[in-house]
């Protein structure tokens, strides 16, 4: 299930980055965040391909979605210019960024190679 992030959610769920200079994921399961609006028609395109993703790898992958209108300062915070926007986040190192509406295979692959994430 896609859960949706406020900025109050983001800093508990996945990184408070008001208290932490350095990188400190707060999540057990790796993650992927999809940065989004509403009005966006790429955004409306690769909906679909993440909502399936998080219900073929619901108990290996926590995903997310954050309204980049309605969390301006989340969205700035990791530099939102372009969406949609993902951000890849395995449990151990730096989360990774990719940009534009992506196939479901680009998708597959980045799960793998980034998260080590497998179905």
């Amino acid at each position: 299930m896609v859960q949706h992030l406020t900025k109050e959610t983001f800093l508990t769920k996945i990184f408070n980055y008001e208290k932490y200079k350095e990188w400190k994921y707060e999540g057990s399961k790796p993650c992927l965040i999809d940065f989004y609006a509403d009005w966006c028609g790429p955004c409306k395109l690769v909906t679909p391909v993440i909502e399936k993703l998080a219900a073929d790898y619901e108990d290996k992958l926590d995903v997310f979605k954050v309204d980049t209108e309605a969390e301006v300062e989340l969205s700035s915070a990791f530099g939102i210019r372009s969406i949609p926007s993902f951000l890849f986040i395995p449990v151990q190192g730096e989360p990774r960024m990719a940009l534009g509406a992506l196939p479901r295979e680009t998708f597959v692959k980045a799960l793998k190679d980034v998260l080590g994430v497998e179905k």
